[in-house]
């Protein structure tokens, strides 16, 4: 059913709303990411044997707990596998460093009776082949009552693997396609269950890792599956003499070089508001889930975009004498007749400035016979903004005030159109630029 969503997402086209998320947003939870990658490998590196919480702080204050009951056999493969990890790209480069720091702890496991946790102790080892098909029982009541899990897991499994995908851009410089990410992701949904696989994702973890051992092209993945199948197939007795420090020893190296840190300083020199959001993004995912964050980064980055956007709207007054611009389209040496009122609205007209409007008729001083509303610098105008003008017009049809608009663009001329807006100001009325309007203001106080 989680497949099946995710289809539906891919062919409507809303892998693109990933594009969206603001940069600060993306650098926030990457890094939170890594810290989080970072803490849950440490009990394997350091040998614990306890029970690790679920959340990241509860996690760093057991490991502070138990730091006397740290293995050393398991602390010096880790350091072993650090190390060739470190040290193995500097000399040689045609085999990835990963796989020698698994195969050296491994042999050293499989020759030494070591007391360390491998994958055959903690897991039982790998079954070899592959698994049976089978029908999961199906019916409406059952299907009913999944409804609602089978969307989140669907919604969750889209952000997380479209994430990754945005991360695996940043790191070799490609573009992805998000619905066919989610189409791809979507089928193999489907199929995994009759196999007794469970919802999958792509991984931010697994996909840095990918890439910091060369991965380049889709090609890897298809590596990477083939290479579990053999594994599955043949060498599944093996794989368990494999110790989990190693493994830790490797993640630790792909969570310090998936973590934006460069971003951190970069950002603190820049505006202070998207400082805070990655600020705040990275804190969320280290502390409660990557969901909860980027929920809350988007929101901040939604609220700050607002005020930005309403801060550098400006509806303002100008006659002859307090034109500051220059060229055909300024009023400073044009004349204005008396009774009419010229104001210019300059940037976005939505609903974070539709105020702005208000405020500024409010402050003139008198009722006019006209006013010009200049937009020719507003590129685009919402649904609020709409409505602001309505209520303008309505006013000054009650004081007998005709309202012109000058210079009005494609965007804004769409949505007047089809509000029919246009036809209660009248089409006359929309003028092509300044002197056409002034033309039209001096028509109507002759008549």
């Amino acid at each position: 059913m989680a497949g099946i969503f995710l289809i539906a997402m891919g062919v409507l086209k809303l892998g693109t709303l990933i594009k969206f998320i603001p940069y600060p947003v993306i650098a926030g939870f990457t890094s939170g990411i890594a810290i989080i990658i970072f803490v849950g490998q440490l009990k394997e590196f350091l040998g614990l044997r306890v029970s690790m919480p679920r959340h990241t702080l509860e996690q760093i204050w057991t490991i502070s707990q138990h730091l006397g009951e740290t293995q050393w056999p398991a602390l010096a493969l880790g350091l072993i596998s650090l190390v060739i990890l470190i040290l193995w790209p500097k000399k040689w480069q045609v085999v990835p460093a990963s796989i020698v720091a698994v195969i050296v702890p491994t042999i050293i496991v499989a020759v030494m009776p070591l007391d360390v946790e491998t994958i055959g102790t903690k897991f039982g080892g790998i079954p070899s082949g592959f698994p049976a098909l089978t029908l999961p029982p199906f019916s409406f009541a059952k299907i009913y009552e999944l409804m609602a899990p089978a969307l989140t897991i669907a919604a969750l499994g889209a952000i997380e693997s479209l994430l990754s995908a945005m991360v695996a851009d940043g790191m070799i410089e490609t573009r992805h396609d998000s619905n066919q990410e989610l189409i791809g992701q979507g089928l193999a949904n489907i199929v995994t269950p009759f196999f007794g696989g469970i919802s999958a994702t792509g991984a931010i973890a697994r996909t840095a890792t990918n890439i910091r051992n060369g991965a380049k092209t889709p090609v890897a993945g298809m590596v990477h599956s083939v290479t579990l199948v053999i594994i599955v197939l043949m060498a599944a007795p093996l794989a368990k003499f494999v110790p989990l420090a190693a493994l830790s020893a490797i993640l630790f190296v792909v969570a310090y070089r998936m973590g934006e840190w460069d971003n951190f300083p970069e950002l603190y020199r820049g505006p202070k508001a998207d400082f805070f959001v990655l600020l705040l993004t990275f804190l969320l995912t280290v502390t409660f889930d990557l969901t909860i964050a980027v929920g809350v980064g988007l929101a901040m980055a939604g609220v700050l975009f607002v005020k930005r956007m309403e801060e550098i709207t400006q509806i303002r007054l100008v006659t002859p004498e307090s034109e500051l611009e220059l060229g055909s389209d300024s009023i400073r040496e044009k004349n204005v007749p008396e009774g009419v009122l010229v104001f210019r609205i300059e940037g976005p007209f939505f609903f974070g400035v539709a105020e702005k409007l208000e405020s500024a008729l409010a402050r003139a001083s008198r009722i006019p016979r006209v006013v010009i509303f200049r937009v020719r610098a507003v590129p685009a105008i919402d649904a609020t903004g709409l409505h602001a003008l309505e209520i303008a017009l309505d006013k000054f049809h009650r004081k007998r005030t005709q309202l012109l608009l000058s210079g009005v663009q494609p965007q804004p001329m769409k949505v007047l159109f089809h509000s029919g807006f246009v036809d209660r100001i009248g089409l006359d009325n929309i003028c092509a630029n300044i002197d056409v309007a002034l033309e039209r203001a001096r028509k109507i106080l002759e008549a």
